[in-house]
């Protein structure tokens, strides 16, 4: 794209903000009860949002909505499962709902939607937001699921889950889904707060919070924490099975290390958030032909976030949401390798890799009831990556790279009563990522409840995935990888038809079937012509779906859920199962008080089918059994849990994330934790 074209698409959409904003500026119809204004949550007692949580999204749609209204399959978990199943990362979490599936490599934790997960993909074809804060890095476009993950879960009052293709709202990486992680601000954590945990493996992790409201309009909340966990002592690799690399075992290198800070601060209509995390992980798989069984391979991953949101009502009917935001996301990896002639490890060298990026972020959200039946949304979204930064280098350097972009985008979101059952929520979204790269992608849904427990949804959508510049520049002086500054956006088309039940007060009925296809597929292939590495559109995928879940909740604490996944996910040039895809995956989670409202007694069962390497052997499949047994202040303040993972343990593997890897990787045994939290 030209420079004055740009200039000329800029000053258009700077005219077209300005129109939109006018528009609004107009009186309205009044704000029917419970409609977008996010202000009533802050105004409720922590038993009524418990209730509500389940019942309500704000993701789906970029305002609040009953689940049955939303536009798409929504899953909500809530601090309460969170506790009651013993969660210790956001993963475990992910794991336990239906559609998802997860993968680790004894680095990262991957996630799987809908029989899709690329093995060495970091997770770039979902969005992770904290707080609707967008947090999808600048170099890799990572969404961090595991321990690298920067809040601290106890902080999570609820996260929502929201499947299927979300660009008309959120622009890229929405490609499969959209996961919005709500913290609690500190009117809902009261208090000083302490917690402990230890548990198998030199597990450990202490937090320390401090929260509190001043008056109506100042509540603020403040937390420190730091995890560490030793690993296995022993791993043993086949492939490495030989004289002089140890046998295959990995003594000892296994550790993983975690620090985080937070800060949430709301004044009225405004808030702002900080947050720091470092992770730091040995890795014992000596993946991309490092030494085996060498301490030296690390990886750390640093994130910087800083967010200002302001929310107003402009008129009655009307909202306004501006939110401004700097980030920071380092990424180093340190590599033993071997530069001795003859193999003999006399000559070990660390090559390193540094990936750094800093973006800012803004985002403009009007909302506006036009009458009792129609309610408009219109947005507008920039996004400056003014540092996209990549090394790598030893005794010299192989690659120094650095780079800037920008990108900016506008939506317009429509959501009609037709009749009283009949709704249709219509939305599109213009993005322009830079270089003459611009994509249009629309999301239709038309919703029919004929009665107030029912509800079926008709859904057709479509996402991208704008290529990230480790994908597009990467090269290491053709020693083994090189750039493609030409890849295009991966793209997928979704249809999906959702029907909800509401069988009785306490039973709920959903089933989902859809069909997708990906189109444009980034794929890392080796070059024929020089036999180096490459990233190219050479792909294209297809799947087809069932999903199905019976949720249960009643008054006296009991509740619970059965979930089955078929995902036919497959190659459409060769017709394969596609790698890291399991056809089936099914889940029963029980959660029941022994003391009424006081114990309580979790049960989580999660069964995965084998999966597919990158070799074409197979994984096999796997029931994992998890127990927890969660006590709420059966001492004045204090809870305490236990819980017990893998119970039968069971052994199991993993799809290797990486063709330099081994086949699959084992996974751990049975393992323990203890944890106790008391408030001051």
């Amino acid at each position: 794209m030209s420079l004055s074209l740009f200039r000329k698409k800029r000053s258009e959409a700077v005219f077209f903000l300005a129109l939109i904003l006018i528009s609004f500026l107009s009186p309205g119809t009044a704000l029917s009860e419970g409609s977008g204004d996010i202000r009533q949550y802050m105004e409720m007692s922590i038993e009524e949002l418990m209730q509500i949580d389940v019942e309500s999204v704000y993701t789906a749609s970029r305002y609040i909505q009953n689940v049955s209204e939303a536009p798409s399959s929504v899953t909500v978990v809530t601090a309460e499962e969170i506790k009651r199943y013993g969660y210790r990362n956001l993963a475990e979490v992910l794991q336990s709902v239906k559609g998802m599936y997860v993968s680790y490599d004894r680095n990262y934790h991957y996630l799987g939607i809908r029989g899709f997960s690329r093995p060495g993909d970091y997770n770039s074809r979902v969005l992770l937001m904290i707080d609707g804060h967008r947090i999808n890095d600048g170099v890799f476009n990572t969404s961090p699921i595991g321990t690298e993950f920067p809040v601290n879960i106890d902080l999570i009052r609820k996260i929502e889950i929201i499947r299927g293709p979300s660009s008309s709202l959120y622009g890229t990486n929405a490609f499969f889904g959209v996961i919005n992680v709500i913290t609690s601000d500190g009117a809902e954590k009261e208090g000083l707060q302490a917690s402990g945990e230890i548990g198998s493996n030199g597990y450990n992790q202490e937090r320390l919070s401090y929260g509190g409201q001043y008056g109506g309009n100042l509540a603020l909340l403040f937390s420190g924490s730091y995890y560490s966990g030793d690993g296995r002592d022993k791993l043993y690799f086949s492939e490495f099975d030989r004289g002089v690399t140890n046998g295959g075992l990995a003594d000892d290198i296994d550790h993983d290390w975690a620090k985080r800070l937070f800060f949430k601060v709301r004044y009225g209509e405004l808030a702002l958030q900080a947050i720091y995390s470092y992770r730091k992980k040995n890795v014992p798989t000596a993946t991309f032909g490092t030494v085996f069984n060498n301490p030296n391979y690390n990886t750390v991953d640093e994130y910087y976030l800083f967010g200002l949101k302001y929310r107003h009502r402009l008129s009655r009917g009307t909202d306004l949401s501006l939110r401004i935001n700097f980030n920071i996301y380092n990424n180093y990896a340190d590599y033993p390798y071997d530069y001795s002639d003859k193999g003999d490890l006399t000559d070990i060298v660390i090559n390193r890799d540094i990936a750094e990026s800093e973006w800012i972020g803004a985002e403009l959200d009007l909302t506006r009831e036009i009458n009792e039946t129609n309610k408009l949304s219109m947005g507008g979204e920039f996004r400056d990556d003014i540092r996209q930064y990549q090394k790598n280098y030893d005794f010299k350097t192989y690659f120094d790279d650095s780079r800037s972009s920008s990108s900016w985008a506008f939506y317009l979101q429509d959501e009609i009563f037709l009749r009283r059952d009949i709704l249709i929520n219509a939305g599109v979204r213009y993005d322009d990522y830079g270089k003459g790269n611009d994509t249009i992608n629309p999301r239709i849904a038309l919703i029919w409840s004929p009665t107030e427990t029912t509800s079926l949804k008709l859904v057709y959508g479509t996402a991208f995935r704008k290529p990230n510049v480790y994908e597009m520049y990467y090269a290491d002086e053709e020693m083994t990888q090189k750039g493609n500054p030409d890849l295009q956006a991966e793209k997928i088309g979704t249809y999906e038809m959702v029907f909800e039940q509401k069988l009785n007060d306490n039973l709920r009925g959903h089933v989902s079937l859809y069909h997708y296809r990906v189109k444009n597929l980034i794929v890392l292939e080796t070059d024929p012509s020089d036999g180096l590495l490459v990233y190219r559109n050479s792909g294209e995928a297809k799947a087809k779906g069932l999903e199905l879940e019976l949720d249960y909740r009643n008054d006296q604490g009991v509740s619970g859920r059965i979930f089955y996944t078929y995902q036919d996910a497959t190659d459409v040039q060769t017709g394969e199962r596609l790698t890291n895809s399991p056809l089936h995956v099914g889940g029963l989670l029980l959660s029941s008080p022994l003391l009424k409202k006081r114990l309580f007694l979790s049960t989580e069962l999660i069964y995965t089918s084998r999966r597919k390497t990158l070799s074409g052997n197979w994984t096999g499949d796997s029931t994992l059994v998890n127990m927890t047994v969660y006590g709420k202040g059966l001492l004045k303040n204090l809870d305490i849990s236990f819980s017990v993972y893998n119970l039968l343990n069971q052994r199991y593997s993993h799809p290797a994330s990486s063709e330099h890897l081994q086949d699959s990787i084992v996974q751990d045994g049975r393992s323990f934790r203890l944890k106790a939290t008391y408030t001051f």
